[in-house]
């Protein structure tokens, strides 16, 4: 297996080994058909074995203060996807990917990582053992069929919400947990490097 930059002729194994590897996490439904491009420079980074893309790292990067990151102080960089190809999981692909993208970001002069996830606490352990810290957090709320339609028709006659994506920045989730079935604390990590 080869480390290396990503290139454009991967886009189509990035989107695959994404796609395969997000199925089994609670972004199942935030799927890619087409990789991300970013405003800011960036660090790209695929893992290769035997021609197929088994993994892949994306980390956008600031040239200024908390234009990337959420939060720090000095220059960050966000790590968007990190993924390894589910046929080729627990063999190390995803701690070799970091650490790749960790050495990069030394050298161009970043002082800290932070990568945002959803309660899959298969991969906060492995954000805890690759030695980040949570540091926040807020909840994607799903609202599907009937989740809102109380709560709307109150405020907006003749709406009707189908399906809906939020973001709970508040204290009070309780307060949803009895009518929505798919809720998610979405949790920051962060590294200094």
């Amino acid at each position: 297996m080869i480390i290396r930059d990503y290139k454009v002729k991967d886009e189509l194994g990035w989107v695959r080994c994404r796609t395969l590897a997000f199925l089994q996490t609670a972004y199942f439904d935030h799927v890619l058909n087409k990789k991300e491009h970013y405003e800011n420079p960036t660090i790209e980074l695929v893992a290769e074995l035997d021609g197929q893309i088994v993994g892949l790292i994306d980390v956008e990067y600031e040239k200024e203060e908390r234009t990337v990151c959420s939060r720090g102080e000095g220059l960050g960089g966000m790590i968007w996807h990190i993924a390894v190809h589910p046929d080729f999981s627990r063999q190390g692909i995803g701690q070799q990917l970091l650490y790749a993208a960790e050495n990069k970001a030394k050298k161009i002069g970043l002082n800290r990582l932070e990568a945002w996830t959803r309660d899959d606490l298969w991969v906060q352990n492995w954000y805890k053992k690759m030695n980040f810290n949570i540091v926040d957090s807020y909840y994607h709320i799903y609202f599907e069929g009937d989740e809102m339609n109380q709560r709307i028709q109150n405020n907006m006659p003749n709406l009707y919400l189908v399906n809906a994506f939020t973001h709970y920045v508040g204290e009070d989730i309780e307060q949803y947990k009895t009518n929505n079935k798919r809720i998610h604390q979405c949790v920051c990590f962060e590294k200094y490097l």
